[in-house]
């Protein structure tokens, strides 16, 4: 549980001077990468190299929503691996929460252990890196677990419903839907938790923004102990049926049980399209993204080495690997068919799968806002704790 290691770790946003930014953080670590990847290689075949080893085994930790792209790719890296290398690796596939997966490393740092761990490591975004590195210290772990990482894909937050939902009531906002539920209109809502998920977290942030009336990165302490402002997202709360586990899961679940359990949810933009098809060939309906017009948070769902104890430096050389694979335009325009904006900025946006008829927008055409500082962003999952509809 995230409850079991907050503290007072400052979150930063990850395109500090914005999306232009990022991407060029990505194309020099991209760069980075294939250097050592190409120095690596060539000493393995010096024959003075002595104990490459004929298999490789590694943990990734990742979240749910990137399960169905990875499941794809891995096979296909694999099999390219064994075929330039010589080498047999094997990537172990762990599919889990944002806020899980941190309790995950954080429980092999508490225990000292020198057995098999997590290698690499995919949050659903790198908000989370510098609170993983601060709970690890506290833990006793010497040093950043987390030096270095990439990221993988893009995707924003987004409100999805159902068409006729939403051709019915014209949602366009967090606010449309706290106007909706303060005036007696009942419909059944939902997100993933934010204490086990990214997707829940950014969802509630998005809540409190809109009730108060600022962006994330302005809000304060008062405005989050504001009676009317705690009201406003107490009443939007009320109507949850459900708090998934993990976005993508929750997401799936959304899909498969329809507009009968639940009508409006917050996920991943790349969740509506990955779902799209389920939704509509069971449900005879259709999944559509809504943009909030307040704005939306970009998740960068970055690829980390662990530098851990347990991690050695096979491991370590195939991991490298599997990010250089991940960013190759071929395994880039793949997750683009799972709804993912691609992170290398050579692969251009897929006009195919990014439409209305997929229901979602080529071009994100609201404000992409800054996270709260990491003091606040604890404190609005405190507070979510009071206004949450219980049981």
């Amino acid at each position: 549980m995230l409850s079991k290691y907050q503290g007072k770790t400052k979150i930063k946003l990850f395109p500090k001077r914005g999306y232009v930014l990022l991407l060029t953080g990505i194309l020099i670590g991209f760069l980075v990468f294939s250097i050592i990847s190409l120095l690596f290689s060539t000493t393995m075949r010096s024959h003075e190299y002595i104990g490459i080893p004929k298999k490789i085994e590694f943990e990734f930790l990742c979240t749910s929503e990137k399960q169905g792209w990875i499941e794809e790719v891995k096979p296909k890296f694999e099999q390219w691996f064994y075929k330039k290398f010589g080498i047999e690796v094997k990537v172990i596939l762990t599919v889990q929460g944002t806020h899980k997966t941190i309790d995950t490393i954080l429980s092999y740092v508490a225990l000292g252990s020198q057995r098999t761990g997590p290698v690499a490591w995919s949050p659903a975004s790198s908000i989370w890196i510098p609170y993983l590195n601060e709970k690890c210290k506290e833990e006793g772990y010497p040093g950043n677990i987390v030096e270095e990482w990439t990221p993988l894909v893009v995707t924003p937050t987004v409100i999805a419903c159902w068409k006729s939902f939403q051709e019915k009531y014209n949602i366009s906002s967090f606010t449309d839907l706290m106007k909706l539920s303060s005036s007696g209109i009942e419909f059944k809502y939902g997100h993933p938790d934010p204490q086990l998920s990214n997707g829940g977290t950014t969802a509630v942030v998005l809540e409190f923004s809109a009730a108060a009336g600022k962006t994330p990165d302005q809000l304060t302490r008062d405005d989050l102990t504001n009676e009317t402002v705690k009201e406003a997202v107490r009443t939007l709360e009320s109507n949850a049926v459900k708090y998934g586990e993990s976005t993508g899961f929750f997401g799936r679940w959304a899909a498969e049980n329809g507009p009968s359990q639940i009508q409006v949810f917050v996920v991943y933009e790349n969740v509506v399209i990955d779902n799209s098809l389920t939704a509509l060939k069971t449900w005879n309906d259709s999944l559509v993204a809504i943009y909030p017009e307040e704005g939306t948070i970009l998740n960068d769902h970055p690829f980390a080495i662990l530098n851990a104890t347990w991690v050695d430096v096979w491991e370590r050389f195939a991991a490298s690997q599997f990010l250089l694979y991940l960013l190759d335009p071929s395994s880039q325009e793949l997750a683009q068919k799972h709804g993912f904006r691609p992170a290398n900025p050579s692969v251009p946006l897929d006009e195919s799968i990014f439409n209305e008829a997929n229901g979602v927008k080529f071009k994100i055409d609201v404000p992409v806002l800054k996270p709260p500082p990491g003091d606040i962003l604890e404190a609005i999952l405190t507070v979510w704790v009071d206004v949450k509809k219980s049981g």
